[in-house]
Formats: structure tokens, sequence, C-alpha cells
């Protein structure tokens, strides 16, 4: 039997899935963070080939390879090209091996259209432009000094600036400020607001930037009952769904395809995003959420242009 292999390779975890050229699934494996970008690529390649080799056993011949991740630039170095496919070889992948971007396998994991946009709502945040399935242009994806707007990080950042303006200017913390200071400063005494202030200016700056995205998933929590975890949750939404929609051509009617754990449909950045999309366009908007069934259709499509989408539902 044959088989062709799509990975999603993200920071903090690597997912395979192997299909066969009908859709059917032949396996999936898993395996941690596979991108160059947040570890050494020696390490990174491993656990990429960890991953495939869990998902083919069984599969038989690897028609084709699909790589997908974010920063593809990492792969502009041939060393690091060659710490993926010298791992991927010693599992079995002896095929062409082709990398994009997470942006591609996103969108092609939420929709068969070959064009559109699709808008990333992570740790980060940017929208790209997709034609006949590949990237184009993007809008964002500048990271969290230059940009990231709306994303876990702009989010969790906006939470302990509000906590200390609150402070700065004499009012106590909300709901959302008590856990933003609860986790900042774990048993801290009464003191003074301001005082307050300055110690959770020094505790937030002695961490790595990327450590504030944490308060994303708290800014959620309180959304329904902390107003001012709303107006983060709605300022989010409008600056991804500006992402979205600078990305797009005025008339275009294509489809939006969201990914990524900010902008999940049970989310609250997520709910308030589809409305706000639908006040600028009537165009569907789904959400992509497994970026290894893009992969592995993009593979098929590489072997046979008519090749099904993945069947990956019970």
């Amino acid at each position: 039997m044959t088989c062709v292999v799509g990975v999603d390779a993200g920071a903090t975890s690597t997912r395979a899935l192997a299909v066969r050229l009908d859709g059917s699934v032949v396996g999936r494996g898993s395996a941690g963070g596979g991108n160059p970008n947040s570890h050494p690529p020696e390490i990174a390649g491993k656990r990429v080939a960890e991953a495939v080799r869990d998902a083919i056993t069984g599969g038989g011949e690897v028609l084709a390879c699909v790589l997908g991740m974010a920063g593809v630039s990492k792969f502009t170095d041939p060393e690091v090209v060659e710490s993926y496919i010298s791992t991927l070889r010693q599992v079995g992948v002896d095929c062409r091996i082709e990398i994009v971007s997470d942006a591609e396998v996103a969108f092609a994991s939420g929709t068969a259209e070959p064009d559109g946009v699709v808008l990333i709502g992570g740790t980060g945040s940017i929208a790209a432009r997709i034609v006949d399935r590949q990237l184009t242009s993007w809008v964002g994806g500048l990271g969290w000094m230059l940009g990231d707007e709306g994303s876990a990080y702009w989010m969790g950042r906006e939470a302990v600036r509000v906590t200390l303006r609150r402070l700065q200017v004499g009012e106590p913390p909300s709901p959302l400020g008590e856990e933003v200071l609860r986790a900042s400063l774990p048993g801290r005494t009464s003191v003074g607001l301001a005082r307050l202030a300055n110690r959770l200016i020094t505790a937030a700056n002695a961490e790595p930037p990327i450590r504030l995205a944490r308060f994303a998933e708290t800014v959620s929590e309180y959304a329904a009952t902390d107003p001012v975890a709303a107006r983060i949750v709605e300022e989010a939404a409008e600056l991804l769904a500006r992402l979205a929609m600078d990305a797009r051509t005025a008339d275009e009617r294509s489809p939006i395809v969201l990914a990524g754990s900010v902008v999940g449909p049970d989310s609250p950045v997520g709910v308030a995003l589809r409305t706000t999309l639908a006040g600028y366009t009537p165009v569907p908007v789904t959400f992509a959420p497994d970026g290894t069934v893009g992969a592995a259709w993009l593979a098929a499509l590489e072997v046979d242009p008519e090749a099904p989408r993945p069947r990956t539902e019970p």
C-alpha cells in the first residue's frame, strides 16, 4: 500500500497524519515541538520524524510529504533543511519533502476552495492571502515587539497594562486585574496601590515577553463577568477582523478561514470576531481545528490533482 503524510509542526507540539489517496486515514502520530524557530533544528527534526514514523506505521511507501509550520524562512539555511530530511529518511520517508507555511495548511484544512484568506489567531496573529492554495501575501505576523494585534500575547499584555493603569490612578483592580496580580505576585502582602503597580512592572519585565500570552486565557475566563476583560475581547476581535479584511480586496467573495486557539468557535474572541466579520463581509467563515488535514491533502494533491480531502470524521 501507499500513502501521503502531512505534518503540522508547532512550537509546543507536532502532529502528523498519513492518508491514502482515496482520503482514508492510515494513522496519526504526535511528538514535542518541531519548529526550528523554537527548538534546535536537530531536536525539532527528530520530533517531526517521530510523529511521522508513528503515523505511517502500516501505511507502506510514502509518496509525498508536506510539513507545515510558522517561520518557514528558517529553511533557507541548508543545514536546517538537512536536519529534517535526514531524520525523515531514517523513518522511511524517501519521497520529496515540501515545507510550507502554517497558513497554507490551515487554509486547506478549513476549505476546499483554492483562494481566500486565512486568519491565524494564536500566540501571535497573521492574515494571509491564499491563491491556488499558496500564500501570496500577508498582513501582520510581525512578532510580539512590532505587532501580533489581537493575539494571545496582545491580550495578555493588555490585561497587565489595564491593571497597571488602574493602580496608577488609584483605582482598585478589576476581577481580571486581581487574577493577574495573583499570578504575577504570588504571596504578595498588602501594600499601597502605587507600590503594587511598581512590583507588577518589575515582575512582568523579569519574564520573557511572550509569557504575557498566558493571560489571554484569563481574559477569556472573565469576559462574561468583568467589563475590563470584555473590552479587551472586543478590541481583539476588531483588530483581528481588520487584519483579515486588509488581506482582501474590497469586493472579494472568497472564504475566510480561522485557525488558532484565540479564535476557536467557542472562545469569546472567536464569537466576537465572527460577529465583527459579518458586519464587514457576507462571505463564509470557517474554522480549521486540525492543520494536519490540510497538510495531508496538499501532499495528496502533489500526487493526484483530483485527490479528495482526507476523511477524518468517524
